[in-house]
């Protein structure tokens, strides 16, 4: 296994210990910071792991599949978390997470038929978007800074506005993985 898809599981790894600092009571405080840093660390594999494995020539199918599927992983458990924690509106989520499993759907149909669908530019901006959400809304839990507030929901709706779009481009551009099924 190579570098970048072991950033990727790592990824994967953190999410638990990730959710677990978020939501529990028991760091009176604190356990937001050692939340937001492990995310931060979370997310920053991403950025790692695809600079790598372009870099290096190490792309592999592995990794055009869990490389997504890690991100959607890492951050619909934030954004559920954030929900619980009622920092964001559930209806943003559940749109949010929808267009996940569509995608999903689409790569498994892709996958049966052979093909590999890497995430595309929309999907990495919306991706990086929806971290960026994240990062802000947690940061500012204990600060309650209302310009963070301000920034945290316009965060909160371009990450919605991206998804949307994304998931449109998605669809446009593989379209025909539908209909050329076995």
């Amino acid at each position: 296994m190579n570098l970048p898809n072991k950033l990727t599981i790592l990824r994967v790894i953190l999410i638990p210990f990730f959710v677990f600092f978020l939501i529990s009571p028991f760091f009176d405080g604190y356990g937001n910071y050692i939340a937001l840093a492990i995310f931060i660390i979370a997310s920053l594999t991403d950025m790692a792991d695809g600079k790598i494995a372009r870099k290096y020539n190490l792309v592999t199918n592995f990794g055009k599949f869990m490389d997504p599927l890690a991100d959607k992983l890492l951050v619909c458990s934030a954004m559920i978390c954030l929900v619980d924690l009622k920092l964001i509106p559930v209806w943003v989520v559940l749109i949010i997470i929808a267009r996940e499993f569509i995608i999903s759907g689409f790569r498994l149909v892709a996958s049966d038929n052979g093909i590999v669908i890497a995430a595309s530019y929309w999907g990495k901006f919306k991706t990086t978007f929806q971290m960026l959400m994240v990062i802000v809304i947690i940061f500012n839990i204990n600060l309650q800074l209302g310009w963070l507030n301000i920034l945290g929901t316009i965060l909160i709706y371009v990450a919605l506005v991206l998804t949307v779009v994304s998931l449109i481009d998605y669809i446009a551009k593989n379209k025909d993985v539908l209909k050329d099924q076995k």
